[in-house]
């Protein structure tokens, strides 16, 4: 698996435990410049403040000879994780639809949330159960989601995992979007950080941390050949 590093990432490390740990995968941390598509099983994209958010939150990232590789990947069948800033970045890029704006409040928010599943599938997702509930954290300031009704709508009827914020909207997003993906799962970015609640001792008490459920899902994907 690899953990692509641009200007500005802070996740990378985080991610690399979890994949190591709970997937089971041999995760490194790739500097975006060093990053090339056919070396790599699987690919995640952490959070962060890739080049400190000028323009919009991942718009240079975006355009970085190291995402045509990822795009290269896509075509390969290669699945492709985007965290927080990682989700921005391949909305981005346009490999997932929609756009981010600022928080609806005007301020950066950190604090766990809850997250509803549905519709999973696919090698991020696959243990999941349907309409599961779940806790993670948020810590975002560009973080509410875009989409118009038409494409929302789309999305759903094609069958594509959405995960949504439960309970309540902490940042605005269009239909509660938390996280999207691809028809068929492969391609999944979302807000919220499941490298953060993966694991019980650095999860609130009380909560039930949902991260876990997609490094699982992962691991077993690619030792089953995805």
């Amino acid at each position: 698996m690899a953990v692509i590093r641009f200007p500005g990432t802070n996740a990378d490390l985080d991610v690399v435990w979890v994949a190591r740990k709970i997937s089971g995968l041999d995760a490194r941390v790739v500097w975006y410049r060093d990053f090339r598509c056919c070396d790599w099983d699987s690919i995640v994209i952490p959070g962060g403040f890739s080049y400190g958010d000028w323009l919009r939150a991942g718009a240079i990232a975006a355009n970085s000879e190291a995402m045509e590789e990822v795009r290269e990947s896509i075509e390969r069948g290669t699945p492709v994780l985007g965290i927080c800033n990682g989700f921005q970045i391949l909305v981005e890029s346009g490999l997932l639809p929609g756009a981010f704006l600022g928080n609806l409040g005007g301020r950066f928010i950190c604090r766990w949330v809850r997250v509803e599943i549905r519709n999973p599938r696919g090698p991020w997702l696959s243990m999941a159960s349907d309409g599961s509930i779940v806790d993670m954290p948020i810590a975002h300031g560009e973080g509410r989601y875009f989409i118009d009704a038409e494409s929302y709508r789309s999305i759903v009827d094609g069958g594509a995992p959405v995960l949504k914020y439960y309970g309540e909207n902490p940042n605005g997003s269009s239909f509660n979007v938390a996280g999207i993906a691809s028809r068929d799962g492969s391609i999944l970015g979302l807000m919220p950080h499941p490298e953060r609640a993966s694991e019980s001792i650095i999860a609130p008490s009380g909560s039930n941390p949902g991260g876990r459920i997609i490094w699982e899902s992962i691991g077993r994907a690619l030792r089953s050949g995805w």
